[in-house]
């Protein structure tokens, strides 16, 4: 059995496909799908992208794939600052500044910081995290215990979305010693009685309750483009949108 064929039945029976399910979505029969899981037929480059597309793979899985089956990847990875992501650069930073004076990031596949508004980079200095930081080493970090009033139940969130995000990846190593110590923080959580579970921020006198939309592209067609998310951050009350006004005031 080739590397293709695991990879492909991986990834099935991971989107909880059955291979009639998934032949059906693809447009081929259950017949040659079957074969193409058990290394008996191999398939063609347009066949690889057809399976990805039809369990809508992240790209880089795609490539995996491709690779497997013997071809050359699809899609590239290209660096925030290249020139062709000059309108996506653009873009983001119109989403952000419209969205003040409340906080607005956009964060890559292991929660790096790739650019953020003034309002987020006031609030997350003074935990020593700007552009280029890790959301994610402030995770496991010993200061959001003390400063966040509802640990236990962001720490939940938190390790609940590092799983998703893991899971649509197929895995992500990096964030295995994250969720295992959110897990443990979460231990004493309480059920949610809000719509939402805001972050409560205790810090000096000052008290910040807000809650986050996460949104990302819809056609991505680049490996780095296709993990990134903006994060806009919105005040739960008027205390913390009042002290959101300051910080542009400031």
């Amino acid at each position: 059995m080739n590397d293709f064929s695991t990879t492909l039945r991986t990834w099935r029976t991971a989107r909880r496909y059955s291979q009639l399910e998934l032949a059906m979505q693809a447009e081929i029969s259950a017949r040659h799908l079957s074969f193409l899981e058990t290394g008996r037929a191999r398939p063609s480059r347009e066949m690889v992208v057809r399976l990805g597309e039809a369990m809508e793979l992240p790209l880089d899985a795609r490539n995996q794939m491709l690779t497997h089956a013997g071809f050359a990847v699809r899609y590239a990875a290209r660096d925030w600052n290249d020139e062709a992501m000059v309108p996506i650069r653009r873009a983001v930073s119109r989403q952000l500044d419209r969205h003040m004076p409340y906080p607005g990031l956009a964060v890559d596949r292991l929660w790096t910081i790739r650019q953020a508004n003034p309002v987020a980079i006031a609030l997350f200095a003074p935990f020593g995290v700007g552009v280029g930081g890790s959301l994610l080493d402030l995770m496991m970090s010993d200061i959001l215990p003390q400063v966040v009033e509802n640990w236990p139940e962001v720490a939940h969130q938190a390790a609940l979305r590092l799983r998703t995000e893991s899971a649509a990846q197929g895995g992500i190593p990096e964030f295995t010693e994250a969720i295992r110590y959110l897990t443990v923080a979460a231990a004493s959580h309480e059920p949610p009685s809000s719509p939402v579970i805001p972050t409560i921020l205790k810090m000096g006198d000052q008290r910040l309750s807000m809650f986050a939309t996460i949104s990302q592209f819809g056609t991505p067609q680049d490996l780095f483009l296709d993990d990134l998310k903006i994060e806009l951050y919105y005040p739960i009350d008027e205390e913390t949108a009042q002290i959101f006004e300051e910080f542009t005031a400031n």
